[in-house]
């Protein structure tokens, strides 16, 4: 599995992806709506094919991964893409990672956690607040967001 920055010829991808997986190129989360076509990322390739996209923010508090999807599971691929996040922080001296997720999406939780990822927060009711500024997010999601950390330095 090779993990690379994106590249401007992967705009058409990225936005299809992010549609795909989202609904719309924007994520919402701790009440706020960011619209990750515009933030950089990574993509992982096997072989020919790109198969899982990370998007990420860069803030004063640390690089926050706004989001990441794999096509193909059980593969490498979202390792792959949080270890590009995880040393993308290291080189611009972030002092953490840091994600939000949905106290029910119980395979992601799974995951973070084996990224060594620690819950530094949960946000009560959050669900409800960030559908507010995305109407779209499905009434069967939450109730409540999760905060996942790892500090890097």
């Amino acid at each position: 599995m090779l993990v690379r920055p994106l590249r401007p010829d992967d705009r058409a991808w990225k936005r299809a992806t992010l549609e795909r997986t989202w609904g719309s190129s924007s994520v919402a989360r701790l009440g706020e709506l960011v619209d990750a076509a515009d933030l950089p990322g990574f993509v992982a390739v096997d072989g020919q094919d790109a198969v899982g996209l990370l998007t990420y923010a860069e803030r004063s508090d640390g690089i926050e991964v706004v989001t990441i999807e794999a096509s193909v599971t059980r593969r490498g691929a979202g390792r792959a893409l949080m270890d590009a996040v995880f040393e993308r922080g290291a080189g611009v001296g972030a002092p953490r990672v840091w994600l939000v997720t949905t106290s029910d999406n119980e395979g992601a939780i799974a995951f973070y956690g084996a990224c060594r990822m620690t819950r530094a927060e949960v946000v009560a009711g959050g669900v409800a607040v960030s559908r507010r500024v995305k109407p779209s997010i499905p009434a069967e999601v939450g109730p409540d967001e999760l905060v996942f950390e790892r500090s890097i330095g």
